[in-house]
């Protein structure tokens, strides 16, 4: 279960520095770009379990050192993208503590193969009509 967005925010740290793109001239004296940094293990309030499991399923977002790293510049607002960027981080902590259902093998049903080779044999004659007829 995910914490609120407040217990969120005391373990995570925020770097920010300039962002590219819209704003002309602003954009080089404003740093509005953020990049939040979230380390699982300083995360209290998830279980060994729940760490192992986030750990796991986010390895190719998790950095040497174990930091999650996730990054925000679509505003020109420094306030908004760290909205958007602990939005983010939320996300990516749900999607990673999610458990998939286990599939179920089932069995092809037997008019289904019926059905799959009588079109086949359907196919067959439709073709053979087509050769040209030999008179040997």
């Amino acid at each position: 279960m995910l914490p609120e967005q407040s217990e969120i925010l005391k373990v995570v740290s925020f770097k920010t520095s300039r962002s590219g793109g819209k704003g002309g001239q602003h954009v080089n004296k404003v740093s509005s770009k953020v990049e939040l940094i979230f380390d699982i293990d300083d995360a209290d309030f998830f279980s060994e379990e729940e760490k192992r499991q986030l750990k796991e399923k986010l390895a190719a977002r998790i950095d040497s050192e174990g930091l999650l790293h996730v990054v925000s510049q679509e505003d020109r607002s420094q306030f908004m993208n760290k909205q958007r960027a602990v939005l983010k981080l939320i996300a990516i902590l749900k999607a990673g503590l999610q458990v998939r259902k286990a599939r179920k093998a089932t069995k092809i049903p037997k008019a289904v193969k019926e059905k799959r080779l009588a079109n086949k044999a359907q196919l067959s004659q439709k073709k053979e009509g087509r050769r040209k007829l030999n008179f040997d």
